[in-house]
This record gives structure tokens, sequence and C-alpha cells, in this order.
């Protein structure tokens, strides 16, 4: 299944900023981080997938979530590679790699090298950051594309 990562237009860029809450516009384009142990998505267990809260694109799937202890939602792997595109950030005196939503570029949070296997990485993923989506119900579309049909589930 492929989803469209052209950009929003700068308009409707804008329109999708002005829904977010302060917290959320924080988060999402000022790069902020949540708290630890207070994301609404730190204990979901249900089966579904987990979008971009600015642009809707499917970022991961509750079955690669797994409890990292740390106080972020966590996932050993993206939905979609291309989904996310990595940055070094070099603040607060380390050097890390921050994910950003593809599509849209809204900060989504950091992948570390000390997650479990099959993948061994960590996506530390800000709740405010994301949208979730539980099995067999449909994504919502943010962007007026469309949404696309018969996602793969594979929880």
């Amino acid at each position: 299944m492929t989803f469209d990562l052209t950009p929003p237009s700068p308009a409707l860029f804008a329109a999708l900023a002005a829904a977010l809450t302060p917290e959320e516009r924080h988060m999402l384009l000022d790069h902020g981080e949540e708290a630890p142990f207070c994301g609404v998505f730190l204990h979901e267990k249900r089966a579904g997938l987990y979008t971009c809260r600015l642009c809707g694109l499917p970022l991961f799937v509750s079955g690669a979530k797994f409890e990292s202890g740390t106080g972020w939602p966590s996932f050993t792997a993206p939905f979609d590679e291309t989904h996310l595109r990595g940055i070094r950030d070099t603040r607060y005196g380390m050097s890390r790699t921050e994910i950003l939503c593809a599509r849209c570029g809204a900060h989504q949070g950091h992948v570390f090298p000390d997650g479990p296997p099959p993948t061994g990485l960590r996506y530390c993923i800000n709740s405010g950051s994301l949208d979730f989506t539980p099995q067999g119900e449909p994504l919502p579309d943010k962007l007026g594309r469309g949404a696309p049909e018969g996602l793969p589930w594979t929880d």
C-alpha cells in the first residue's frame, strides 16, 4: 500500500497547525518533548495504527509497540521506513537522531540503537505527536486526498 508523501500546501499546513493545542504545537512544530510517563498512548494496548497528529500519515503499527520503561511510547520499527525522516539532533549536549514525519516534517521523537530484537531500535515517540486509529476503523483524511482502503493490519 502506497501513501502520498507530498507535503501539504502552505495554506493547508497553516490550517492544520492552527487546529493544534499550544502543547501539540510545541511538540510537533518546535521540536519539543512531553514529560515522561504522562502521554495518553503510553499504556495503549489496543490493536491499531499510530499516525502523525498533524497530517495523518501512518507511522507505527501497534504490534511494533513495546514497554521500554522510558516513559514514552516506544516502537521497534515504523509502519514504513519512507514515512519517517531522521536528522541529527545535538541539543542538550548529546548526539541523537530526531524523527520527523516524512510528509509534513512534524517532530515525533527520537530513535535509539538500544531496542529489542528484531531491529535493535527504539523509536521513542511523544504521545502528543500521534493520533491512534483502532484496527478496523478508517484512517483520518486530514489532507483531503482520500483515505486508503484495506490497511495491511499485521497485529
